[in-house]
């Protein structure tokens, strides 16, 4: 007889580290030390104000009960016209789900496609989380090594190597969370001829500052895309997210929106059309103090030789690269934490082709992250002396 109380599929969910480095750091914080905060994809810049007045709005005037479970017909529309705009595009507001968030997204779109052990491929490394939401429905994360000297891109003939009959995706972020890789036309088209389903986390979209900006979309219609409000708008706590996947997976999705979640929030999803329709001036604001940042700490990063090979180029996270002080991130960056104050992610929690690194996101004052970078300077230098 097992006496486990919990389900078996608890043992199969690995912790998200960099919640566990934030929580470690706000215990330092209540102790009296002071943090540099360089761990979460948290963006310090307050949501814009045109989103926060439609919100208002919308509570003042009792817009505060379930939408349709795929979400208000005006703000679908606007997300279609924003990808033609941007994109050109053409997608129909029947072939989008509006969610709290892009978790609630991932988790019903894995949810139609893998049954119990099936996998889908992802590069490693990749977002911290990715392999725990398949093994949750009892798939198999199958990680494939992406390298530094490639800026952490899949080459396509691996993808194509490891496709098997139980492959019923491959899974990829662009802008994307840990590397700041951002895929070029040429890669897309690559994984549109994969021969498998295609689940782009496009996230991080508009925070692109080299190059040109691309969606799966443009290569194919026949692919699944996470996108959302999060980071582009700053609106991290709204929980406010998208699918967008072509029209006979909807109503599959729909129907598990239903059960699980109902709706995405009434007055958020008011937030989200006047981001769409009014934030565009305040996005590129946005989107010019990342690039500012990013150049400081990628000129810190070289000064330092932990830069990666390849700068990365969108988001707002850079890894650097630590195999000469420690193949032990995990601990390496605690240390750093205890010992110089500054709160990294380590690069572990990203999947094990990322030993060897830390993530850091400057996603935060130039004045926290040049204190932050000056600590860490001074932590190796201390730490080359042992």
């Amino acid at each position: 007889m097992n006496n486990n109380p919990l389900a078996a599929r608890t043992d199969l969910i690995s912790s998200f580290i960099a919640m566990d480095v934030l929580e470690r750091a706000q215990e330092l914080e209540a102790q009296g030390v002071d943090i540099i905060h360089m761990e979460l994809g948290e963006p310090d810049l307050p949501t814009p104000e045109p989103i926060k007045e439609a919100a208002l709005k919308a509570l003042h005037d009792d817009d505060t009960h379930y939408t349709h479970s795929l979400g208000k017909i005006e703000l679908r529309e606007e997300i279609a016209r924003y990808y033609w705009n941007k994109y050109k595009v053409s997608i129909s507001p029947d072939q989008i789900i509006i969610t709290s968030g892009t978790s609630p997204a991932l988790l019903l779109i894995l949810s139609i496609l893998i049954d119990p052990g099936q996998n889908v491929i992802l590069p490693d490394p990749c977002y911290a989380c990715y392999p725990n939401f398949i093994r949750f429905l009892g798939g198999t994360p199958l990680c494939i090594p992406v390298y530094e000297k490639d800026g952490f891109k899949f080459r396509p003939a691996t993808v194509t190597e490891n496709i098997t009959p139980l492959t019923k995706a491959v899974l990829v972020n662009s802008p994307s969370n840990p590397c700041g890789t951002v895929f070029t036309a040429e890669d897309y088209r690559a994984l549109s001829e994969a021969g498998t389903n295609i689940i782009s986390d496009e996230i991080y979209n508009g925070l692109v500052y080299e190059g040109q900006e691309h969606t799966i979309l443009q290569y194919t219609p026949n692919a699944f895309v996470l996108n959302g409000f999060s980071k582009l708008y700053a609106m991290t706590g709204w929980r406010l997210g998208y699918l967008i996947a072509p029209r006979q997976f909807i109503r599959p999705m729909q129907k598990i929106q239903q059960n699980l979640f109902i709706c995405a929030s009434s007055f958020a999803q008011e937030g989200g059309i006047a981001a769409l329709r009014e934030c565009e001036v305040h996005v590129e604001q946005m989107r010019r103090i990342y690039d500012e940042r990013r150049r400081f700490v990628l000129q810190r990063l070289h000064e330092m030789s932990i830069a990666t090979q390849v700068d990365p180029t969108g988001a707002f996270y850079a890894l650097a690269n630590i195999k000469a002080y420690s193949n032990d991130s995990y601990s390496f960056a605690f240390e750093i934490m205890e010992k110089a104050g500054v709160a990294v992610t380590p690069g572990i929690d990203f999947g094990a082709n990322c030993e060897g690194y830390i993530r850091l996101s400057y996603a935060n004052s130039i004045s926290a992250i040049e204190t932050g970078l000056m600590r860490l300077e001074n932590f190796l230098h201390t730490y080359q002396k042992r």
